[in-house]
């Protein structure tokens, strides 16, 4: 190893330099130990000979000649499960974990707007446009294991926590590293509402995202079955539409066929599909697109007058495909739009929820 890098929390860039090649690499130091100039270190290079855009970096397996303490003996549940990686954490929904007499019985989301999206590019957008319509909002963000599951890997969630736009997070699922580890999307939700008191919550998969170019064939699909875990529970479905005016592929110009197929045929349970109101043609193409949405969801139009400035001000850099604000404008907007709308659901009680007479 040659040279350390950028950190940010739980993370560290390296170069490394492999005969006569130099690569970027990425250590977790809660793992492998911290590297120090000079370590030899054992890089896993799949993702990035492949030339993946989320893995462009050699992933550091292990620092051999300096072996890392023994994590402190806490927790039942493994993540990255029988992986030469996996990892033991304290679940909060575990029977040794504090908050478990809390979320034993816990049931009930009491109607707390959850913000589902399907890219993790979407999650800044999303608050950008829960802070523009409501300043101050407790957000906590919960990370499926769609992409990523180190929750260190995204330099978006560090900056974000550091600008106190995150109230807390939680990882679920084979995903790890959060404020709180939980099982499944159900009790990640949960512990979001009753551990870690969000008024809102933002769902989505962790950096990265796969797609095979076949209707069923992506991670997001899982934005389907979050709708779902949102709706058992008591909670309010706000979906975000995965929108592009830039994508070169047709299956994800105008509103991506991921949303279209996670929303319009893996959620049964209903929710508020956020409909941004574009202008021209394309906006006019967009409303036609969501049309279908209607027969099991709330079409909600949200206007996007002063989202780009909000967006503009966000305090990461918002990319996503490699396109920035101004390149994907409609991307960033369509999020803004579903935070905007969420946190307008903040103060409104659920339906229901009012005196009941007899």
């Amino acid at each position: 190893m040659t040279e350390l890098g950028r950190s940010w929390s739980g993370a560290q860039q390296l170069t490394v330099s492999v005969g006569e090649r130099t690569v970027r690499a990425l250590a977790y130091p809660d793992l492998v130990g911290a590297p120090v100039v000079g370590d030899r270190v054992l890089l896993n290079v799949g993702a990035l000979d492949r030339g993946l855009g989320t893995g462009g970096y050699a992933l550091v397996v292990a620092i051999p000649d300096r072996l890392p303490e023994d994590p402190p003996e806490t927790g039942h549940l493994v993540k990255a499960r029988y992986t030469p990686l996996q990892s033991m954490v304290l679940g909060a929904d575990e029977q040794d974990s504090p908050d478990h007499a809390v979320l034993r019985d816990a049931d009930d989301l009491f109607g707390t707007p959850v913000v589902v999206a399907d890219l993790h590019s979407a999650l800044p957008a999303v608050l950008a446009g829960v802070f523009e319509a409501r300043p101050g909002t407790r957000v906590v963000y919960v990370m499926t294991d769609g992409g990523a599951l180190p929750l260190a890997f995204s330099r978006t969630v560090s900056a974000l926590r550091d600008a106190d736009w995150l109230g807390g997070t939680v990882t679920v699922g084979q995903a790890y590293g959060g404020d709180r580890e939980a099982v499944t999307v159900h009790t990640g939700l949960l512990t979001a509402v009753h551990v870690l008191a969000a008024e809102l919550v933002v769902l989505t998969q962790g950096p990265g995202n796969l797609g095979t170019g076949t209707r069923w064939g992506f991670s997001g699909v899982q934005s389907g079955e979050a709708v779902n875990a949102v709706g058992t529970l008591g909670g309010r479905a706000v979906a975000s539409l995965r929108i592009s005016e830039a994508d070169p592929r047709p299956r994800h110009r105008g509103i991506s066929h991921h949303s279209l197929t996670a929303y319009g045929r893996v959620a049964l349970q209903p929710a508020d599909v956020v409909v941004p109101d574009l202008p021209g043609e394309f906006g006019d193409a967009v409303r036609d697109a969501a049309e279908p949405l209607k027969a099991r969801h709330r079409v909600v139009r949200i206007g996007v007058e002063g989202l780009y400035d909000a967006l503009r001000d966000a305090p990461v850099k918002l990319s996503t495909m490699g396109r920035d604000l101004d390149g994907d404008r409609a991307y960033f907007e369509a999020a803004a739009a579903a935070g905007r709308h969420a946190a307008r659901l903040v103060d409104i009680p659920p339906p229901g929820s009012g005196p009941q007479y007899s």
